[in-house]
């Protein structure tokens, strides 16, 4: 929609229309099957939504873990980020400070001592020689001046009470960015523990996969020696052995990576110390969960109230590009004296006096004045097409978040179905081989089934925390309660 009014100097900000949207749906494809009673059995509850609930400012609170508590307060009072967003944050209230100045008078005071010589005179034994210049005969002599000036620029077209406005929109984007920042900090910590703790539950699978080959290998051998299995039964298993402990190695550096990425975060050196540490286990999934309306999510994502501040900010330049097409007011006094002495200047003769008024108008400039104001309104455009792109983006978010939170539960419940009926496969596979009904073979495929099913048990519950997470960060954190409470 169009943000220009009819107002002779510039637009008065309208918030641009928006896509009209009552709720976030989400699940809808799969409902058929569940109302069918075909759906996968549940044995994992499912999360429940709070319509409007309001979101705690320590939204990570609800991951029970004291750990990353402290973990990601440590990271928001020592992240070099939050410090260049408030330092951002204080420079454009100090801006909008500095303009407001341009509503009064401006007062200054002048001295100014001069060390002159008469160009005219000359020798006193000169005929026709000066008589009356000033100083000695060389016409030389000292003056001084002094004056105090006023001046005063009046607002008659509003100009610098927009440019003020801009600025004090320009300092709520700057806050909204402080917010923002913060949020992407804590959400990036939380998520750094919760790949912490899903490559510490993959360490540990490995490992107990490792350790069920070294027994294996020792069985095969042993079979071996007693001429029940072949050389290429134990090659068999040694390999399986070998990939088993393969694995290893890119998971412990995945977990050495995340522990310097949560260093980093905590604005921490390399080296630091970092006590915290996470699985899966010490980590508690949220029962309930925050759904905020469309127009609420408006409202909470400091992301988009930046965008629509930026907005503002622009269109309040669209009215001080148009008012500088319109005549300027100017009001300067000054009152003062000059002498050839100090104490002269305010004797008689010596004082002095002045008042203007100044009326400018541009009548000619080439156009640029013309082009700046519609380069401003270009500007404006750009700004409302940016924020509109802004909302929409924050309301895809806020679906795939939801639509990832709600296959979570059902993904959990499939792979905890295979890995179930994995194990139970590799039990009988171990008693057959045992007696010797199959060969090496069929057992070494049964533990690699259990092996990923495992993997897959973890990859589900950590996209489970992870796309709780998520939804606290897509709705926007819970800043505004924390602006309450300040």
């Amino acid at each position: 929609m169009s943000l220009l009014s009819g107002c002779a100097i510039g637009p008065d900000y309208l918030r641009p229309t928006l896509p009209t949207s009552q709720s976030f749906s989400f699940g809808t494809s799969d409902r058929s099957a569940e109302q069918s009673g075909k759906g996968t059995p549940q044995d994992v509850a499912a999360q429940r939504f709070i319509q409007g609930a309001d979101i705690p400012p320590d939204w990570w609170t609800a991951f029970g873990s004291t750990e990353l508590n402290r973990l990601v307060e440590r990271a928001l009072a020592a992240n070099p980020n939050i410090d260049a967003a408030h330092a951002a944050l204080r420079a454009a209230q100090e801006n909008v400070s500095a303009q407001r100045g341009y509503f009064f008078p401006t007062v200054q005071a002048n001295y100014a001592p001069l060390r002159l010589r008469n160009a005219n005179s000359q020798s006193a034994n000169t005929p026709g020689a000066q008589t009356n210049v000033p100083g000695n005969g060389s016409g030389i002599y000292n003056f001084h001046t002094a004056q105090l000036t006023v001046g005063f620029n009046p607002d008659v077209f509003v100009v610098n009470k927009r440019l003020v406005e801009s600025l004090q929109a320009i300092a709520r984007l700057q806050r909204f960015q402080l917010e923002a920042t913060t949020l992407t900090l804590a959400s990036n910590v939380v998520a750094a523990a919760i790949q912490e703790a899903l490559l510490r539950q993959q360490l540990a699978t490995t490992e107990a996969l490792i350790a069920s080959g070294v027994r294996a290998l020792g069985i095969v051998q042993r079979q071996q020696s007693a001429g029940a299995a072949s050389r290429l039964d134990v090659a068999n298993q040694e390999t399986a052995l070998a990939q088993a402990r393969q694995l290893l190695v890119p998971l412990h550096k995945q977990l050495e990576l995340n522990r310097n990425l949560l260093r980093a975060l905590c604005g921490e050196a390399q080296d630091a110390e970092l006590p915290e540490s996470f699985n899966i286990g010490s980590l508690r999934l949220p029962a309930d969960l925050p759904l905020l309306l469309p127009s609420q999510v408006i409202e909470q994502r400091p992301d988009v109230r930046a965008a629509e501040e930026q907005l503002r900010a622009i269109s309040e330049l669209v009215g001080v590009a148009r008012a500088n097409r319109l005549p300027q007011f100017s009001i300067d006094a000054s009152l003062g004296g000059g002498a050839r002495s100090v104490a002269g200047m305010f004797s008689s003769g010596g004082p002095f006096f002045n008042l203007a008024g100044n009326l400018a108008a541009p009548l000619f400039d080439g156009g640029t004045l013309r082009f700046r104001e519609r380069a401003a309104r270009e500007n404006l455009n750009v700004a409302s097409a940016q924020y509109q792109a802004t909302v929409i983006n924050a309301f895809q978010n806020v679906a795939d978040t939801l639509q990832a939170i709600h296959s979570d539960a059902q993904a959990l419940n499939a792979a905890l179905s295979v890995e179930r009926s994995a194990r139970v496969a590799l039990a009988l596979t171990e008693k057959q081989h045992a007696s010797g009904y199959i060969d090496r073979l069929v057992l070494l495929n049964a533990q690699r089934t259990v092996y990923q099913a495992s993997f897959d048990v973890a990859q589900a519950q950590a996209s489970q925390f992870g796309n709780s997470a998520a939804l606290f960060q897509a709705l926007g954190g819970g800043w505004r309660s924390a602006s309450t409470n300040r």
